[in-house]
């Protein structure tokens, strides 16, 4: 079950891509836009009902046993929904609630694939979005004639995309959560354990178990390319390609999210540098991820593979000015000299404290260089509760909260002392604080009565708290941004010129519509413009607290 806020925004996610019946239950705010539908919908009623089988969600939704088929192999077809079979429950269907918080990237995954494999390779990507997962037959059939020139291009682009992992094969495995079978593995694991386990053998069953799930998921996506000898030698069982592989075409594939997810990470990693430094320095870092793009295949990297600077120095570009951002003695330094000065700033090489790691972006040991992405996402989120501190609560708060994240856990007394702030400013800014789980408070008392005379009252930042906190307050303002938008759609005197404009004489020349039509098509625009930017930026903070919260705290554990 999801908590109230995410499942209101996957609800409005699968309405706007579904429609009614996918997503509307009965107390959804969109019935009154939708004829007042009395039914419950699939995807609201699993997300908050939990997982159901299929009689439990026929009587809960109050649908037709047809309808919720229906949607049941839509939504499957999209990946938004898993299904599994146990003995107790027979089968049951759960909503995967990230792959359907991922659909609001949709259009930057398209962007990036136009930016990487041109218009074909986008087109494609467009396509499998729409329909969720495709064999390769039913995307190039799409487009061009099979033997055109242009079906040669698109099969082009569908090989990069597959044998660079941007589609991936859909299997049965990935239909199952892998919660479930995670637990089965564990399960099984732990039946192998004579006696009573202790912690250390229950902690390494279930890393015996994820290591299991892990291997199958590998095994898995590699059944989308197949060696040239073992290909059948038909035309119509493989795409012709100059390379080893070739793909085959009994597979279906979907979009890999996780390597789109890479290159977003990639732009705020080079962003953080341009605003931490200066524009070479966002270059070099920037040539450096370039550098070892190919083997970026997930965004759960702690540490990036290893490069060396030459390799840095051949990704930059002809008319760059890394000189123009550094003060050196030569006045035409090599390439290579540049490079390694940036890199040794990037890593904070004239810091070797605590402090200067947790500031570094990269990392040298001899001539190699590493990214540290898990460091980078770490300060990334503090940066994020920072700045909706400063905004709350001013330039004290974000003392205080800096004080909590450095210092650890602090009595009011000392918090008032090391911050220089006044007590009786202090003791009302923790508690407005504390309220919205900003920072946190721990009890340690002094006798078991627990007495709140003879108690410790100790200050603390509890980051995955806040973080959670501040992501369901981000999913409301997704959520909000939506409904906005589709009011917006919904007035009247909008309603009757959006439906003049559909007419075919009018879409072939807007002339026809009148000054007055077209200041309001113009002024909807606008809003609707805005609306767009202002989700895209929320969105991007919910990528940093939610995909990258997992690699910071991969990162505390790898530390």
């Amino acid at each position: 079950m999801a908590d109230a806020d995410t499942a209101n925004i996957c609800v409005q996610i699968v309405l706007s891509h579904f429609g009614r019946f996918t997503s509307v239950s009965i107390s959804c705010p969109f019935c009154h836009l939708l004829s007042q539908s009395p039914w419950k919908a699939v995807a609201s009623t699993l997300l908050n009902q939990g997982r159901l089988s299929f009689p439990q969600l026929v009587r809960y939704s109050n649908l037709k046993p047809r309808t919720v088929r229906a949607s049941i192999l839509v939504l499957v077809q999209h990946n938004i929904l898993w299904h599994a079979t146990s003995e107790d429950e027979g089968e049951v269907f759960e909503v995967n609630i990230n792959e359907c918080l991922s659909r609001l990237r949709f259009g930057r995954y398209v962007l990036l694939a136009e930016q990487y494999f041109g218009i074909p390779g986008a087109s494609i990507v467009q396509l499998v979005l729409d329909h969720g997962k495709l064999r390769p037959p039913d995307i190039t059939s799409r487009f061009s004639p099979q033997g055109s020139k242009e079906s040669t291009v698109y099969a082009q682009a569908l090989h990069g995309l597959v044998t660079s992992a941007y589609l991936k094969p859909s299997t049965m495995l990935s239909h199952i959560s892998p919660r479930d079978k995670c637990i089965l593995y564990e399960a099984e694991e732990k039946a192998k354990i004579p006696g009573f386990p202790t912690a250390k053998e229950l902690r390494q069953a279930r890393e015996v178990a994820m290591g299991r799930l892990k291997r199958e998921e590998d095994e898995a996506e590699k059944i989308g390319l197949k060696p040239r000898n073992l290909v059948p030698s038909r035309p119509s069982k493989r795409i012709k390609m100059s390379g080893d592989d070739a793909i085959d075409d009994d597979v279906y594939f979907r979009v890999n999210y996780d390597r789109f997810n890479v290159h977003i990470r990639n732009k705020l990693i080079e962003a953080a540098a341009r605003e931490r430094f200066n524009d070479g320095a966002a270059l070099v870092l920037k040539a450096t991820l370039r550098a070892i793009e190919s083997k970026q295949w997930t965004i759960a990297e702690v540490r990036s593979d290893p490069t060396t600077a030459a390799n840095i120095s051949m990704q930059l570009g002809d008319d760059h000015e890394l000189a123009s951002g550094l003060v050196l003695n030569s006045r035409k330094p090599k390439d290579i000299t540049l490079v390694k000065a940036y890199l040794n700033i990037l890593a904070f090489a004239d810091n070797p404290t605590p402090a200067g790691r947790a500031s570094s972006f990269v990392s040298l040991s001899g001539s190699k260089v590493y990214v540290e992405f898990g460091i980078i996402a770490s300060r990334l989120r503090k940066r994020v509760l920072e700045a909706v501190t400063r905004e709350r609560h001013g330039d004290d708060g974000v003392r205080i909260l800096r004080l909590l994240l450095d210092s650890g856990k602090v009595d009011e007394k000392q918090v008032s002392k090391l911050a220089m702030i006044a007590p009786k400013d202090v003791r009302p800014l923790l508690s407005a604080m504390s309220a919205e789980s900003l920072i946190s408070i721990q009890e340690i008392p002094k006798s078991a009565d627990r007495n709140p005379t003879r108690t410790f009252y100790l200050w603390y930042v509890d980051l995955p708290k806040a973080c959670s906190v501040l992501l369901g307050n981000l999913y409301k303002t997704l959520y909000n941004i939506n409904v906005r938008k589709q009011a917006e759609t919904e007035e009247t005197s909008l309603k009757a010129v959006l439906e003049k404009r559909e007419r075919s004489d009018v879409s072939q020349d807007e002339g026809l519509l009148t000054r007055n039509e077209r200041e309001i098509l113009r002024e909807w625009e606008l809003r609707i413009e805005r609306l767009t930017v202002l989700e895209a930026k929320v969105e991007e903070v919910v990528f940093i607290l939610k995909d990258l919260g997992r690699l910071s705290n991969a990162a505390a554990e790898f530390e």
